[in-house]
């Protein structure tokens, strides 16, 4: 009964703030929206860029997937005629959860800090750090997309987000403002726009591999068309997505749950032999503590001490024939290039399985998105240590979903993934940016 409460409180919110959030072109309503993301050279960040505020201003944000919602530099160079402070016990204040935190603006009103406006914690995930500033409504336009082709731009009049400090954006990429939040929350992209646009909510995220090609996210259902002509939703795998109990944010409200995406890994296999791990690490427990989640924050796989060892061991064991060099931080395991071939699907190397719910479901990782190259003549397994009692026992970093295409159901609670789409001769870069529809 606390489930079905929860679920029709969630509903009703999404409705209220359905209401507050009009569609700027109401003979037009898009099916899906879609966003460009490009990687940046120096920090490998996922970066896309919003028009957001009137006049409306283009704002480059670091790609969150764990992120609460989207926040922006309010200190510097923020002007807008129609920013709006969103009032204790707004729609918007409601669905981020933010009413305890209501508050008046001890040194007088100025931007970014208002008289009852409610707070929030933007949070910048790369550092770990967050602060406590204003949640803010601006107008926003995004382009519409019918899955093969972009369309016309739509304008969200009254997007909700945060209205952080400058001293945030530390170790973000030049010129960033900010960060976008793709996780399950109210006040999440994927919520938002699903509630102006009246769509599921769902949205799939294609990282490029390269600096030089944009990725893809597409808000809404499928189809997702790469050239040449491929409809990568109809190739989808589908594993539940994993609830853990406790908040994994940088700064929260106790009992607050974590709403990062978390999936339930049971195995790691090597070449189709299972490594020897402990499993009980890749449970949740009652603190919140293992599991798996996917980070687009994280450059490269992180695991636990153990499973690290244990995965560095097998993956050496099953490449006996090629040469092992010295390690490159921040990796363990490092390679002679010259005597590995290359496939369709990068570096001829052993395949990296994630066992998911049932033995015959895997994550398949080949050489593309398992192997980095260092040097001309070095490559390294991709996995980094990340010590001996992590929060999370497996976090999936960027460089392993990169050209592959997830997509995360929110109403089903799901994953989609593709699994490499270099076997279909076909890449995340590959969606059409350059044709209108009429």
């Amino acid at each position: 009964m606390a489930s079905l409460f929860h679920f029709l409180l969630f509903c009703s919110l999404l409705f209220l703030i359905s209401s507050s959030i009009t569609i700027a072109t109401t003979s037009f309503r898009p099916k899906a929206l879609v966003l460009p993301v490009s990687k940046d050279a120096s920090t490998l960040q996922y970066l896309a860029q919003l028009n957001q505020r009137t006049p409306l201003v283009p704002v480059k944000l670091t790609v969150d997937l764990g992120g609460q919602f989207l926040w922006v530099d309010c200190e510097q160079g923020y002007v807008s005629s129609t920013y709006q402070p969103a009032l204790c016990g707004s729609a918007q204040c409601l669905l981020a959860k933010a009413t305890i935190l209501c508050q008046d603006c001890p040194f007088g009103p100025k931007l970014g800090c208002n008289n009852h406006t409610c707070n929030v914690y933007p949070d910048n995930t790369v550092i770990g750090t967050a602060t406590n500033d204003e949640l803010a409504i601006d107008v926003a336009s995004i382009q519409s997309t019918d899955g093969s082709n972009p369309g016309r731009v739509v304008s969200v009049p009254k997007l909700a987000f945060a209205c952080g400090a400058t001293f945030i954006l530390d170790r973000l990429a030049s010129d960033v403002k900010g960060m976008v939040g793709l996780r399950r929350t109210g006040v999440s992209f994927p919520s938002q726009f699903s509630a102006a646009f009246r769509f599921r909510r769902k949205f799939a995220i294609c990282l490029s591999s390269s600096t030089r090609s944009n990725g893809v996210i597409f808000f809404g259902n499928g189809p997702y068309v790469m050239l040449p002509n491929i409809d990568v939703s109809k190739s989808l795998i589908y594993t539940p997505l994993i609830f853990n109990p406790v908040s994994t944010a940088s700064a929260y409200q106790i009992g607050d749950p974590s709403l990062e995406y978390f999936i339930g890994v049971k195995s790691i296999k090597i070449n189709g032999k299972s490594v020897p791990l402990n499993a009980t690490l890749l449970s949740i427990d009652k603190k919140g503590f293992g599991g798996t989640k996917i980070s687009s924050v994280n450059r490269y796989t992180v695991v636990e001490t153990t499973i690290y060892k244990a995965v560095i061991k097998a993956f050496v064991k099953a490449l006996a024939n090629v040469t092992r060099v010295a390690s490159v931080a921040p990796f363990g395991a490092c390679f002679s290039s010259k005597n590995i071939r290359s496939t369709r699907v990068g570096p001829a190397v052993p395949q990296i399985d994630l066992v998911l719910q049932r033995k015959r479901m895997h994550w398949a990782t080949f050489g593309a998105n398992s192997m980095v190259q260092v040097s001309n003549d070095v490559v390294c397994l991709g996995f980094v240590d990340g010590g001996s009692n992590p929060r999370t026992s497996i976090v999936i970093g960027g460089h392993q979903i990169e050209d592959n295409l997830l997509q995360f159901d929110l109403a089903k609670s799901r994953l989609g993934f593709s699994s490499s789409l270099l076997f279909r001769q076909t890449t995340c870069a590959n969606f059409n940016f350059t044709s209108n529809i009429a």
